[in-house]
């Protein structure tokens, strides 16, 4: 039978010598000395799926196991407030100091999330013997999409008072279609249902590969990333001081407020670390390949830049454990 292991009293998470974390700093360090080590696009792209895969195995297993409870609605619910709220807030506060459409293409970059990151906390959890709810895959699906649909609605809605005509308006029936058949949140999502279907039988199967093999790719896969955060550093260098501001900020804001969000309906600690570090994450993926077509007025490195340059590298080394602490300290 699949169980989630329970943390041990007095236990701490750190992850500054977890090999996969390492891993990533090597690479960032690879990609800083402009090494010409490079991991075959196809081979990271295999390895993301794969982890989505894994990741969303192990949530369907633990569904199989507890069902779907009160307290897991509060969970999924609280997971597409934040997804919601984070990029209304980013917004408007961004608007007074930007250009409006790149404050709404920062708040939706910055109002999603990072598959990566969160898949990277839930191994650092792991390690702790933190438990936390198979669910939390599923939410994580849920908080990609609502960013980038308020996006769209912004975008669209600054173009008419502007009335550029220049720029076709995006359907949200279109953005919605996308989102969902997007193939990685579609695995992640497909992967749940079959492991919430085949239950403790298919957990036995499929362990050598969804469990077994998950530390080392993720390392393998945090290599690459380590490579692509340094060389997204330099995509900042020009970039307004604001943006580059938000990105150090922001993080940390959303962190509190899913925090106390978290508190006030008694989410359970797992379920609130990883809420926390979902609201303090940045997107790379899905944002920018939508918004690239959507807003093709503002410039994808500006976003990008902060994302993957910033926040991504800030979170997986610093963030993951501090916002444990935090969340551990207030339970």
């Amino acid at each position: 039978m699949y169980t989630p292991r329970i943390m041990e009293k007095g236990k701490s998470v750190t992850n500054l010598l977890d090999p996969s974390i390492l891993f990533f700093i090597f690479g960032i360090f690879a990609g800083f000395v402009k090494s010409n080590l490079e991991i075959p696009q196809p081979i990271s792209r295999f390895l993301s799926l794969y982890l989505l895969m894994a990741l969303g195995l192990k949530g369907g297993f633990a569904l199989n196991n507890s069902g779907f409870t009160v307290e897991i609605a509060v969970s999924i619910g609280l997971a597409i407030a934040l997804a919601i709220g984070v990029p209304l807030l980013g917004y408007n506060l961004l608007k007074r100091k930007l250009d409006k459409l790149d404050a709404a293409a920062i708040a939706a970059t910055y109002g999603s999330i990072s598959a990566v990151t969160f898949i990277t906390a839930t191994q650092v959890l792991d390690q702790a013997g933190i438990s936390y709810g198979g669910h939390m895959a599923a939410a994580m699906a849920l908080m990609e999409s609502p960013a980038i649909i308020i996006a769209i609605v912004l975008a669209n809605r600054i173009r008419q008072q502007r009335s550029d005509n220049k720029t076709p308006h995006t359907s949200i029936g279109k953005v919605l279609y996308e989102s969902f058949t997007d193939g990685g949140q579609l695995l992640l999502l497909g992967s749940v249902v079959v492991g919430l279907i085949s239950g403790d039988a298919g957990h036995k199967v499929m362990a050598p590969f969804s469990i077994d093999l998950f530390k080392g790719l993720l390392a393998f896969f945090l290599l690459d990333m380590g490579l692509v955060a340094a060389r997204s550093i330099g995509e900042i260098k020009g970039k307004p001081p604001i943006a580059l501001l938000y990105a150090l900020i922001a993080p940390p804001t959303h962190a509190l407020i899913a925090l106390g969000a978290c508190q006030l309906l008694r989410v359970s600690v797992g379920d609130t670390i990883l809420l926390i570090i979902l609201s303090a994450s940045a997107s790379y993926i899905a944002v920018p390949a939508v918004l690239r077509h959507a807003m093709p007025e503002v410039n994808s490195a500006l976003y990008m830049g902060m994302s993957l340059g910033i926040t991504f590298p800030l979170n997986i080394i610093f963030g993951i454990p501090i916002y444990s602490a935090i969340a551990l300290y207030f339970a």
